[in-house]
């Protein structure tokens, strides 16, 4: 489940980025550095969640400064669409320790 894929740059939807910042004091940069820090988790998401014939994909990964993050995106060709981010809640950050403790 860790991961590691090609891509060649983030998109960013204005509307997105700031309702990150805004109701979870997540800044776009922070999104961007989970997705280059190791152990990063990727697990598809619930196919219910499916909305414009685009594949949901979950991220669980750290910042910079060690901040848990939960990444809610889309693969649009070669870029990464950051559709929604926060804080790993208790019972994620849990399941993140226990699936990066495997890989070791």
């Amino acid at each position: 489940m860790t991961a590691r894929f090609d891509f060649a740059e983030f998109e960013w939807d204005e509307h997105n980025a700031s309702k990150n910042g805004r109701k979870h004091n997540v800044s776009p940069a922070e999104c961007e550095e989970i997705f280059f820090n190791e152990p990063l988790l990727i697990a598809r998401a619930d196919p219910s969640k499916i909305l414009y014939n685009e594949r949901r994909l979950l991220a669980y990964g750290s910042t910079n400064g060690g901040r848990p993050l939960f990444i809610v995106f889309v693969i649009r060709g070669n870029k990464i669409r950051v559709i929604s981010a926060r804080d790993m809640s208790r019972k994620e950050r849990s399941f993140y320790h226990e699936e990066t403790e495997k890989t070791d």
